[in-house]
């Protein structure tokens, strides 16, 4: 494959950023839009020429004989050489992962550029202020974004891991001049920071034993007679774990060294990917423009943590206690996450709690996956689910985002009966709502039941706790639809227009996504990504008494949800008052946040910084000021002496000279 296109597909973005930031201001907000949204589509097409060349162009770089998909490093530029193997490399790495990724980032990057022309003007057409600087801030996210997934080392995804965080930060924090905007971005920065480190921390763990940190030396080998051409082997991570046991300090706090470098890896996948105990940030991210939260936290950023740990995955099968700890960090986020979900009311924030959880949910599967269990059920559905759900994920941001537009509120107990004023994004955000839930033939149906079929193959514990957060899944979702759509008539508030569907730019990427929400569960997904290259036949594996009790729980949970909101009732009122703490915990999201601005205020500031200032500017700059205080005084005192008359000099010196010879004497007696 010539690298010309793989380069454009990095290169565009990256040039529609410094144009628009440099120049956007120069030209119309619509021509900047429209500029960045080209720039977008062309990318969009590469992505796709590029994805459908891998996937069905049948190049014997790209597929073996025997029908596995192979690992092809498009181009490879030496960037810092430390060591003849320890390289840090700038390349295009092509596999199953990366290319659906492609697929993936750049259609829901298009859809929110195109989306965006609609929505970030009021409704009489005038564009917000910093248009221009919006579609410059997307273009960089999306480079930094595409730039992670087609990584061909650690240190190259690392480097824009970092990207994709300051692009989001700038994403998050675009109105600068709301207070909540900034602080949202400046936690979702400083919390990911904290994430990052121990990222890195693992990747010099991982490199100093290896001596590599490219993705192939790690988890593949050469195909004989094909340059540039790998195929993941297990003996490469095997001598990876050899390299770990024959070394000089193979443990640690009675782990070796090998899952402490995973742990600390997939710590940074917890950071971008929101996972216990560091997902306070997301949530607060949904002060950014809808848009973003549909481009940033529901399709690409928060997938970030999910695609490291499966490129890494051959890895993970040498360390199944590093795949254990990923299964339970999942498990337990998706059901938190879950819960509050269930008691929040403003409409942002219960996507992003369910992005949460669903997220652990695709974190859960990759730890569940072992070859042993159904080929590796669990890696494949993962991938599965990060697709289908990327599609309708960013379906509802978009819906939510048309509805905040037309009524002006993201607090959807303002949105009642609006089924029969905005027909499109009723219809559209209800085939949302569908597949998140898992009913058949949505999308994700497929995608959840091969998360659950895999999980019922690893313990009966995990297939039940993820089955109830399927439920509540469904529960919450047909609570936030029955609430906006139904219930009581929506009335206008004075002043305000009646809400209605909004331009073809918003409403086009939501028909768009519905539809692929209807049919991407159809893809036979197993034939073009599995753990190892393989054709995998994921319907020949699909249990059919796993998916049939999913959909009973989840249809369950969709009429326990219509019981209580379909129309204004007493239930709610009475369930909330049956268990009040639940409720509150539910809706102060268990007071993680209280919990941080405890330890970061009342411990770190009030107890260890302000003591340690304290010290410091009254014991260490007193020390020092008194030292300038004792000079400046002494030179004072010395100054009269200096005063230009030889009179007194002459003076000085014959008393100096008398004391001198008087002691002299003194002496000498």
């Amino acid at each position: 494959m010539s690298p010309t296109i793989p380069i454009l597909i990095l290169a565009i973005p990256l040039f529609m950023f410094i144009f628009l930031g440099l120049c956007g201001k120069k030209m119309s907000h619509l021509l900047a839009g429209v500029l960045g949204t080209l720039g977008m589509g062309t990318v969009l097409v590469l992505a796709y020429y590029t994805a459908f060349t891998y996937f069905f162009s049948g190049s014997e770089m790209f597929i073996s004989e025997a029908g596995e998909r192979l690992q092809y490093v498009v181009f490879n530029q030496t960037w810092l050489q430390f060591t003849h193997s320890l390289v840090i490399s700038l390349g295009f790495f092509l596999d199953p992962i990366s290319a659906m990724m492609l697929v993936v980032i750049t259609t829901i990057s298009f859809m929110v550029h195109l989306y965006s022309l609609g929505y970030m003007r009021d409704h009489h057409g005038v564009f917000e202020k910093g248009f221009q600087r919006f579609y410059a801030f997307l273009s960089l996210f999306s480079f930094s974004m595409l730039g992670l997934v087609v990584a061909t080392n650690i240190f190259q995804m690392y480097i824009f891991w970092e990207l994709v965080g300051a692009s989001s930060y700038l994403l998050i924090g675009f109105y600068y001049t709301k207070h909540s905007a900034v602080s949202a971005s400046k936690k979702a920065f400083i919390v990911t920071r904290f994430a990052d480190l121990g990222f890195l921390i693992g990747i010099l763990v991982l490199s100093y034993y290896t001596g590599t940190f490219d993705f192939t030396n790690l988890t593949s080998v050469p195909v004989e007679g094909i340059a540039n051409t790998y195929h993941v082997d297990l003996s490469t991570p095997t001598a990876v774990l050899g390299v770990f046991q024959s070394s000089a300090a193979p443990m640690f706090m009675g782990a070796s060294v090998l899952t402490w470098a995973l742990v600390l890896i997939f710590m940074g996948g917890m950071g971008k990917s929101a996972m216990m105990p560091l997902h306070i940030w997301l949530p607060d991210a949904m002060e950014g423009p809808t848009p973003v939260s549909a481009l940033i936290h529901a399709a690409t950023m928060v997938v970030a943590g999910v695609y490291l740990v499966a490129r890494l995955f051959p890895l993970y099968l040498m360390e199944t206690s590093a795949l254990e700890i990923i299964t339970v960090v999942g498990a337990l986020t998706a059901f938190y996450a879950a819960m509050v979900a269930c008691a929040q009311i403003d409409i942002k924030r219960v996507l992003a709690f369910s992005t949460i959880s669903q997220i652990a949910f695709m974190m859960v599967s990759l730890g569940v996956a072992r070859p042993e269990y159904h080929e590796g059920l669990g890696y494949m559905a993962s991938m599965f689910h990060l697709f289908t759900h990327a599609m309708f994920k960013a379906l509802l941001f978009l819906g939510a985002g048309a509805l905040i537009h037309a009524i002006g509120s993201n607090d959807y107990t303002e949105m009642h009966g609006l089924r029969k004023y905005m027909p499109i994004t009723h219809w559209t955000f209800l085939i949302g709502c569908l597949a998140i839930a898992g009913i058949i033939p949505f999308s994700g149906f497929f995608s959840k039941d091969e998360i659950l079929s895999a999980a019922v193959n690893y313990g009966v514990w995990v297939y039940v706790w993820m089955s109830l957060v399927a439920g509540l899944t469904a529960f919450y979702m047909f609570r936030l639809y029955y609430l906006i759509f139904w219930w009581k008539e929506h009335k206008v508030r004075e002043g305000h227009h009646a809400p209605h569907d909004q331009p073809w730019t918003m409403s086009l990427p939501l028909i768009i996504l519905a539809v692929v929400s209807c049919v991407a569960g159809f893809i036979p997904f197993g034939e073009f990504v599995s753990w190892n290259g393989e054709p995998y036949d994921f319907m020949a594996h699909f249990d059919w008494n796993v998916a049939t009790v999913s959909l009973i729980v989840a249809v369950l949970s969709i009429l326990l949800a219509t019981l209580m909101y379909r129309k204004e009732n007493p239930l709610p009122a009475k369930f909330k008052n049956a268990v009040p703490a639940l409720w509150n915990w539910c809706h102060h999201r268990f007071y993680w946040d209280e919990l941080y601005m405890f330890i970061t205020h009342k411990i770190i500031f009030n107890g260890i910084c302000r003591p340690l200032a304290w010290f410091d500017r009254h014991i260490i700059d007193g020390t020092m000021d008194s030292f300038a205080y004792l000079t400046n005084k002494a030179s004072g005192a010395v100054r009269p002496l200096q005063s230009g008359q030889v009179q007194m000099y002459v003076w000085i010196y014959v008393i100096g000279a008398l004391l001198l010879g008087g002691i002299t004497v003194l002496c000498l007696i």
